[in-house]
């Protein structure tokens, strides 16, 4: 008889596999999968924490960074005594504390052109946590050449977005969605205030987004792009999915506030 304090994986994923929509079939994929994690900020920690509980087999845990106390009001892997370390060894201790059963693999380095098509390559797909256009569109390039789907997140102060690129049947791009490669990837990277529970909110649903990539259950945004937006100012909260279309430009999101001027840039964690 197995005691409340013994470890069930059949317990574990319970009120998982309950849903029809994922069951054990589901649940198998979700262990054989093989996600890369490329960023461990304020979205890396909930798509870390989300996807290490709901059992995905292999987690690759990307960054280069060490953790600083400006990370504590939003990035919730971390503790006060982690000060000044890898936070991609930081990540690794706490979800193996949350889930022994996952095979997690740090990597306190950039993703980078040189390291970029090893990385994916030893992956299913890429979740981004990232903060800037030049290495998100590396990991289109990448992704692209290796045939992996990777889930896209972004946040800046009270809004961010998600979609799912080079996912079967559409196989969009992240080009598809920002037509001005060069500019984006040329334009100074602000600081912005991000609210803490934002990037909470963004990497709960990039994990959503995995999950139904991995085990194939509901439609995941490859068609087009969610933006979330929490407003603070002078109006009530709201969700938006903007559809794929021939051309779309950032222009044509309607009544946006004066912070949305520069949506493109959203890309703070």
């Amino acid at each position: 008889m197995t005691s409340s304090h013994e470890i069930s994986p059949k317990g574990r994923y319970s009120r998982q596999t309950m849903l029809p929509e994922i069951g054990p079939a589901g649940q198998e994929r979700l262990r054989g999968a093989r996600v890369l994690i490329v960023g461990l900020g304020g979205l890396g920690a909930p798509v870390a924490t989300y996807l290490a509980g709901a059992g995905v087999g292999h987690i690759a845990l990307c960054d280069p960074d060490t953790v600083s106390l400006s990370n504590l009001q939003r990035q919730t892997l971390y503790a006060e005594a982690d000060l000044g370390k890898p936070k991609a060894e930081c990540t690794l201790r706490r979800l193996r504390e949350l889930n022994s059963e996952i095979d997690f693999t740090a990597v306190p380095e950039g993703f980078t052109s040189e390291n970029a098509a090893r990385l994916v390559a030893d992956c299913d797909m890429v979740v981004d946590c990232t903060d800037n256009f030049t290495t998100r569109f590396l990991i289109d390039d990448t992704c692209a050449e290796a045939g992996r789907p990777w889930v896209f997140g972004a946040i800046g102060e009270f809004c961010g977005q998600v979609g799912v690129m080079n996912q079967p049947p559409r196989a969009r791009r992240l080009t598809d969605l920002f037509p001005d490669r060069e500019e984006l990837m040329g334009r100074p990277q602000p600081t912005m205030g991000v609210l803490g529970a934002v990037p909470g909110t963004i990497g709960a649903i990039q994990a959503c987004e995995a999950i139904k990539v991995i085990t194939g259950c509901g439609e995941a945004l490859g068609g087009g792009r969610l933006l979330v937006e929490s407003r603070w100012r002078g109006a009530s909260s709201s969700l938006t999915c903007f559809r794929f279309a021939p051309k779309l430009l950032i222009s044509k999101i309607p009544s946006k506030p004066q912070y949305y001027n520069n949506f493109p840039n959203v890309n703070h964690f």
